[in-house]
């Protein structure tokens, strides 16, 4: 087959294939959604940046818990019903956190948010390699595009909607996500097979499996080292821009963060798979947690900084998207556990190290500075080496290059529904 035809191919897709690619864009622009209107919120409802960056603790917090139990929950329901009840739980809650008069609703509106991302994005790559034409390899590509334009958007969207007032992205992603629903709801059919049941505490047995662990107690702090830079730095950003007599809003913060997500999706996308296949994977993730903790560190040090804090924040992206892509295909290969339990059970992990860091870098700042934050990621960092490095023996077979692309697309991304 000629490569014009192939990339025919990828696009000839049924409709409820669209319908799912959309949706999974708007559940991941909800991560980096609020990071430009932390700031606004602090002001609108004054609060404190230690009880705003709550937003993204109770959000993570409850997605984390819930993935431990996406495998037993969706089993049960069924893919489509599934992705449906995801998606009512994430319209409900995101139009409910638009119409909060203090932070504390927020938090616990954006909790009720992440039990239907769970749900959603727990589901979505299943549905999407039931769907789509072309084999699971294209599949996967569209689902992984998904998530790159969804990253970049995000915050793009609520610097922009921000700048009206803060409440504009809860609406937006709430008005998104209910025309999603509705795609969903008429164009994916419901499937006749019954899905493989799946145990209520698998998620948390998995955790018994060597490979698995180690992989997920290095994602959890790496994952406290991500968040530190996705929650805090919108803070140090805007103080360092009015400092310098800069006017740093939503609109600008929202521009930076679309700098990073973008960056993060063109390495998780094109830059993973070359380095992955070229080096091997364990040197690769060595390599970029290394990249990353110098950069933070650099963060640290030029706090006071724009520029600094700019570029660091871009550049990151571009390690970060080559991390993700590389640790979800680590997982992928490290068991022989089956791959929906093993991506659930990673995530769960992985994501309760993104509810600490928010929860604690404001108290670290207000005690010990502006740039102690970073520092403690750097240390994040270390622990993820030191893990990786002393569990080297239960992922011996991972140091390898990959003899062929073909291969190593038939994993990447496998687990990135969870």
């Amino acid at each position: 087959m000629s490569d014009v035809s192939k990339k025919a191919s990828i696009l000839r897709q049924p409709t409820a294939v669209w319908a799912i690619a959309f949706a999974c864009t708007v559940s991941f622009m909800g991560i980096g959604l609020v990071d430009p209107i932390l700031p606004a919120i602090s002001e609108g409802l004054e609060a404190s940046p230690s009880q705003t960056m709550l937003l993204f603790t109770s959000y993570l917090l409850i997605t984390a818990i819930a993935m431990f139990f996406s495998g037993f929950i969706s089993s049960r329901l069924g893919v489509k019903r599934t992705l449906l009840a995801g998606l009512a739980l994430i319209v409900g809650f995101a139009a409910l956190a638009g119409t909060s008069e203090t932070v504390n609703q927020i938090i616990g509106f954006r909790a009720g948010w992440g039990l239907g991302n769970a749900l959603f994005i727990s589901t979505a790559l299943a549905a999407i390699v039931g769907a789509a034409s072309g084999g699971s390899r294209q599949a996967v590509i569209l689902y992984e595009a998904a998530l790159g334009i969804g990253m970049a958007i995000g915050p793009l969207l609520g610097g922009a909607l921000g700048e009206a007032s803060w409440r504009g992205p809860f609406f937006g992603t709430a008005a998104l996500m209910a025309v999603a629903l509705i795609a969903i709801a008429v164009l994916l059919r419901r499937s006749d097979a019954k899905p493989e049941p799946v145990a209520f505490g698998a998620g948390l047995s998995a955790l018994r499996n060597p490979a698995l662990r180690t992989l997920a107690i290095t994602a959890l702090f790496y994952n406290y080292a991500f968040f530190t830079l996705l929650a805090y730095t919108p803070y140090p950003l805007e103080a360092a821009a009015s400092a310098k007599g800069l006017d740093f809003g939503a609109h600008e913060l929202g521009l930076v963060f679309f700098g990073w997500g973008a960056a993060l999706a063109v390495t998780s996308v094109f830059a993973a798979p070359v380095l992955t296949r070229r080096f091997g994977l364990m040197p690769v993730l060595h390599s970029m947690f290394v990249l990353l903790a110098v950069g933070l560190a650099a963060m640290a040090i030029g706090v006071r900084s724009v520029p600094v804090l700019i570029g660091v924040v871009v550049a990151a992206g571009l390690f970060l998207g080559v991390l993700n892509t590389a640790l979800t295909e680590t997982v992928m290969e490290a068991t022989d556990l089956p791959r929906n339990v093993a991506s659930s059970t990673y995530s769960g992990v992985r994501f309760l190290g993104g509810a600490i860091a928010p929860a604690v870098s404001g108290g670290i700042a207000e005690a010990m500075g502006a740039g102690a934050p970073y520092w403690f990621g750097v240390g994040a960092l270390g622990v993820s080496i030191l893990v990786l490095a002393t569990g080297r023996r239960t992922l011996g077979h991972l140091g390898r290059p990959h003899a062929t692309a073909k291969a190593e697309a038939q994993l990447i991304t496998a687990g990135d529904a969870a």
